[in-house]
């Protein structure tokens, strides 16, 4: 069943980016099974708590149990794209799950009147199946009502905001189902995720990090699976 998975993910992915060469739709929304985390390098111990996204550049896995809760990312994320340290409208978020986790529960509750989990759970846009309306739109762009959030196939092949016509209603951050993208209070304009992968190249335990293609292809051959 394992290498049934991992096949799947496989052979979606290559008939995905074929696609992608002819049509620039991207290749968001391929599954990312447990054992296909096992396949790129996370541990049995990891694989719980980790997620994945399939991205232009590769498969970006953030691992929860190695995140410290420096806030490289976001501070990275936001110098990168906005030219200033705002964790809030940070792309990939981390305080806002600082000592929780991505739940807040009555039984986080210690002994000693503390709360909180200690997991700081980096997220990042999840590019899933999840965030896709019956047309191939992610449901931040399908919400967007001056149609601000299209698919620009450079630089990274990321659904990107054109700022000239964001009007900063939010409807993009009620759209999503993990609320991600989010209004900068200073200028109003939405900042989502484009993909850069700033985050991972930057992070410092490898909680975040992105696995290229041709390591996924040299992975799958190592572990005796075909992929064209």
């Amino acid at each position: 069943m394992f290498e049934k998975e991992i096949q799947d993910f496989l052979e979606t992915l290559r008939t995905r980016r074929e696609f992608l060469k002819v049509s620039g739709k991207g290749i968001a929304g391929i599954t990312v099974t447990a054992s296909v985390l096992n396949l790129l390098g996370c541990s049995n111990t990891n694989v719980e708590n980790a997620t994945a996204a399939v991205t232009a550049r590769g498969v970006l896995i953030a691992e929860r149990n190695k995140c410290v809760g420096c806030q490289r990312c976001e501070m990275v994320c936001t110098v990168s794209n906005d030219a200033k340290i705002h964790p809030l409208i940070s792309r990939v978020k981390v305080s806002r799950n600082y000592n929780y986790g991505t739940e807040i529960k009555e039984d986080y509750r210690a002994a000693d009147g503390y709360y909180g989990n200690f997991l700081m759970t980096p997220e990042t846009c999840k590019q899933s199946s999840e965030c896709k309306t019956e047309n191939g739109e992610p449901k931040c762009a399908a919400a967007c009502p001056v149609d601000a959030i299209t698919l620009q196939e450079k630089p990274f092949g990321a659904w990107t905001v054109d700022e000239s016509k964001c009007v900063g209603c939010g409807a993009c951050t009620q759209a999503c189902p993990w609320h991600m993208p989010t209004i900068d209070p200073e200028d109003k304009k939405s900042t989502k995720c484009i993909l850069c992968g700033a985050c991972a190249d930057n992070c410092i335990t490898g909680a975040l990090k992105i696995i290229p293609w041709e390591e996924v292809t040299t992975a799958a051959r190592r572990k005796g699976f075909f992929f064209a």
